[in-house]
């Protein structure tokens, strides 16, 4: 066995479903490699497939698991779990990372590590699925990768949207509004942006790879903070 075969084989073990080698090699391949190998097929019209697939499969489980939580309240469940935070967690936690089909330039810039090409990536293996093994096996795949992300309270609430519950949080305490301010350091390639959030006299830092991302992780810092206080 190759150490590509290998490689596949490892991962269709933590995926714990039988897919095609070569629909799983396309899933993996970003269009990066396709480019630097001759314009050959990438996975884009797999990761088509799979979020729809990722979308309807979550939204039949909320919907059937939830008959108490009203349209609004059922989309945003679903929202805190196929977003691409989300799908890059997914991914981080089946170790995809190592198995992605990178371009040279984009390997060397982090690409392996990337929110949007692990979750564009993970859409696409579950395209390749449900190619392979049937939509049954797709729905399962679906659900299994995402359990941990539906059990954890924390992805509902504020962690759904952390700035508008900070600030319903500091109107409550009869506290100004919150303020945020934003550094970026690193190459245009690689920057990583902090947020110093203020609420005032209490303030919190964040940091992510877009000043929305590192906004967010600092209200939600900052909403714990104040909440351990509301108590």
């Amino acid at each position: 066995m190759t150490d590509a075969s290998a490689g596949l084989s490892a991962l269709t073990d933590k995926l714990g479903v039988d897919i095609d080698p070569e629909l799983l090699s396309l899933a993996l391949t970003h269009r990066s490699f396709a480019y630097e190998n001759g314009g050959i097929a990438h996975n884009e019209r797999l990761e088509f497939l799979g979020d729809s697939i990722l979308g309807q499969a979550v939204t039949v489980h909320l919907f059937r698991c939830h008959p108490d939580l009203d349209e609004g309240s059922l989309a945003k469940r679903r929202a805190s779990v196929v977003s691409t935070v989300a799908l890059a967690e997914v991914a981080r936690g089946i170790d995809l990372g190592p198995h992605l089909r990178l371009g040279r330039g984009e390997d060397q810039t982090g690409g392996r590590d990337k929110d949007s090409i692990l979750a564009d990536t993970t859409e696409a293996i579950i395209g390749a699925t449900y190619l392979s093994a049937g939509p049954d096996a797709a729905t399962r795949l679906v659900l299994s990768l995402v359990a941990p992300l539906m059990a954890d309270p924390e992805r509902y609430g504020a962690a759904m949207d952390p700035k508008t519950s900070l600030q319903e949080l500091a109107a409550r305490l009869e506290l100004p509004p919150p303020a945020y301010t934003v550094e970026a350091e690193g190459p245009d390639h690689h920057r990583v942006f902090t947020a110093t959030v203020t609420v005032g006299k209490a303030t919190a830092r964040g940091t992510g790879s877009s000043k929305k991302q590192a906004e967010m992780a600092g209200a939600l810092a900052l909403w714990r903070s104040l909440s351990a206080t509301d108590q």
